[in-house]
């Protein structure tokens, strides 16, 4: 049985939650998000919607934490991280596909 004890009270949850903001929340999803389009460009894990739902959500939430009072640079690191994923998805774009480069190497 687990121990009850290392569990936070309701209380404390609370009181957790009331320190936390709603922008301090959509930037770590936002840091997620492209981490995540990221990974989704590489070779290894490519899945181009994917990737480009994280560049959307991306340039939806930038005005959003602007008007929210974020930061100026955060946001400015935050569209660059966009605009860098950009870049990878236009190149994987054009980058051909394993499947394509086996085909033409006849296998």
């Amino acid at each position: 049985m687990a121990d009850d004890s290392a569990l936070p009270s309701e209380d404390e949850l609370r009181e957790a939650l009331d320190r936390v903001g709603v922008a301090d929340i959509l930037l770590n999803v936002a840091s997620a998000v492209a981490s995540i389009g990221f990974r989704r460009v590489s070779t290894e894990a490519r899945d181009l919607e994917q990737a480009r739902l994280a560049i959307e959500a991306l340039r939806a939430l930038e005005p959003v934490l602007r008007e929210g009072g974020v930061d100026d640079t955060i946001v400015r690191d935050l569209e660059q991280a966009r605009a860098n994923l950009q870049l990878a998805y236009a190149s994987a774009v054009a980058a051909p596909s394993d499947s394509t480069v086996r085909a033409e190497d006849g296998e």
